[in-house]
C-alpha cells in the first residue's frame, strides 16, 4: 500500500511541475511590473489555500508519514524525512524541509523559487524531487501568503 501512495507521489509530483510550467492568470500586469522582483504583488491567501491543497499539494512531500504511508496531520508542512530514494543514483536531500511559514525566505526570495524554477536564497538550483516551478508572480504570492499562516 505505502509503495503504490509513493508511486502516484511521484507521478503527481512530475504532472504537477509540467501542469504550472504552462499555467498563466489573465490579470497579472504586464510590461515590466511583471518581471520585476522589488515590486510584490499582495497576496491572497485563499487562492493560496487552493493552489497549495488543491493544485500543487506541497503537504504530500513537505509532511511526515505513518508507516503504512499517511500523513501524519500534526505534521503537514513541518518537513521530515525523505519518504522514498530514486532507482537510479540522484542528489535527492535525506530531510524535507518545514515550509510552514517559509523560514529564512523574504516574500521576494520566495516568490522568486515559484517563478524561476526553484531557485534557493543563495540563487542555486533546488535539488529534486522540488519541481521547478514557473508560477505566475501572482499565483506565486497567494502561495506564499498561504503558507505564512502556519
Amino acid at each position: 500500500m505505502a509503495i503504490s501512495r509513493l508511486a502516484v507521489l511521484s507521478g503527481a509530483l512530475l504532472l504537477i511541475g509540467a501542469t504550472l510550467a504552462g499555467q498563466q492568470r489573465a490579470n497579472v500586469p504586464a510590461g515590466p511590473a511583471a518581471r520585476s522582483t522589488s515590486a510584490v504583488p499582495r497576496g491572497n491567501i485563499e487562492h493560496g489555500r487552493y493552489l497549495v491543497e488543491q493544485v500543487v499539494m506541497c503537504f504530500e512531500c513537505h509532511s511526515t508519514r505513518d508507516t503504512q504511508g499517511n500523513i501524519i496531520p500534526a505534521t503537514r508542512f513541518f518537513g521530515g524525512p525523505m519518504p522514498m530514494r530514486p532507482p537510479w543514483s540522484a542528489d535527492w536531500p535525506e530531510v524535507i524541509p518545514r515550509i510552514a511559514g517559509l523560514p529564512g525566505y523574504t516574500d521576494e526570495l520566495a516568490i522568486r523559487l515559484l517563478t524561476q524554477g526553484a531557485i534557493k536564497r543563495d540563487g542555486t538550483q533546488l535539488r529534486r524531487p522540488m519541481p521547478p516551478f514557473r508560477m505566475t508572480p501572482q499565483d506565486a504570492a497567494d502561495v506564499v501568503a498561504y503558507i505564512r499562516t502556519f
